[in-house]
């Protein structure tokens, strides 16, 4: 089953690299992992939750455990838009102050963000209509980004399973 969903994965990359982007420019990365770094991705997961307190990474490394392959999507070094609309909550696109946050690198442009929204959208898209089970996660980008299997700014991960029940939910 690991093969297809890995197939499946790629398809999904493949329906995120080509959803729309602002003004024609891509800044949307995509990663696939399976095996040793899936069962490393969930471990890190659970120890981050409980180092931090932080609620539900220890549920979520637990799925992530059972997931056969997982897909990141995220953003890198992408430009603003250039609009000066304040979205992102700032007045012109020169006042970016750009920082490391807590979790992910910021402020973004909103429409940077939408672009990687749209690519999250496409993927499980995918995945819906090849049955596969899925959900968009925050938990899996933060620790995928502490631990180095990406460097991107902005990252969030799609866990991928076939059972008779979707893990995913009523966990």
């Amino acid at each position: 089953m690991r093969k297809t969903l890995k197939s499946a994965a790629e398809l999904m990359a493949l329906s995120a690299r080509t959803a729309p982007k602002s003004k024609g420019e891509d800044f949307v990365f995509s990663k696939i992992i399976e095996g040793d770094d899936v069962i490393r991705l969930g471990d890190e997961m659970i120890k981050y939750g409980e180092k931090t307190g932080k609620k539900n990474f220890d549920r979520d490394g637990i799925n992530i455990k059972n997931s056969p392959v997982v897909l990141f999507i995220g953003i890198k070094d992408a430009t603003n838009v250039g609009l000066d609309c304040g979205a992102c909550g700032f007045d012109t696109c020169g006042e970016f102050e750009e920082r490391e946050g807590p979790d992910f690198f910021g402020p973004y442009c909103a429409l940077r963000l939408l672009d990687m929204g749209i690519a999250l959208g496409s993927a499980v898209k995918t995945a819906s209509l090849l049955n596969v089970d899925n959900r968009i996660m925050y938990r899996l980008g933060v620790v995928a980004r502490r631990i180095g299997i990406v460097d991107w700014d902005f990252v969030m991960g799609i866990p991928l399973s076939a059972t008779g029940k979707n893990i995913y939910f009523d966990r």
